[in-house]
């Protein structure tokens, strides 16, 4: 596979995604982390902020390169020169969520074809929402998200409650 996709909202990035981001470069050439610019949600960060972030997390892995994007997926991905899309699953609930996207992107899109990880035991329970709920009630975030992360969520917590 020489070029595959992982797309996500990344608000923020986790070590659950960071894991994905780690495996699913050694299966493709070129790995493109797609940030998803989604006006129709509120996020903590920027998309900017986001692939900053990104891109800081995964500067050791030569092949992998973090872009935002908004509209379709497969879209995203063709513009890319991607075969492949990848995601993470966590759970049961995960699976049947993102098999139906899957199903639609490739009816809309027949040459991309979507890669299924599951995401590594430690992280299974892990999620952006989960992250930024707790750093709200000022809980240790530090095995969720890299430090500088954390350090990031924190100030932004901070300033959103005007300290």
């Amino acid at each position: 596979m020489a070029v595959a996709v992982y797309p996500g909202s990344f608000d923020p990035v986790t070590f659950g995604h960071l894991d994905i981001i780690r495996r699913a470069s050694l299966l493709t050439e070129r790995l493109v982390v797609g940030v998803l610019n989604n006006s129709a949600k509120s996020p903590l960060f920027t998309v900017d902020e986001r692939v900053e972030m990104i891109r800081e997390a995964v500067k050791d892995l030569p092949n992998v390169e973090v872009k935002s994007f908004s509209g379709l997926t497969v879209d995203f991905a063709k513009n890319e020169g991607a075969t492949a899309i990848v995601r993470g699953l966590r759970a049961v609930t995960d699976f049947e969520y993102e098999l139906q996207f899957s199903q639609t992107n490739r009816k809309i899109m027949p040459t991309v074809d979507t890669i299924f990880l599951t995401t590594s035991l430690q992280y299974a329970y892990l999620s952006s929402s989960i992250v930024k709920e707790v750093a709200s009630y000022g809980g240790d975030i530090s095995e969720f998200v890299p430090g500088f992360v954390a350090q990031k969520i924190t100030e932004k917590i901070e300033k959103k409650r005007g300290n």
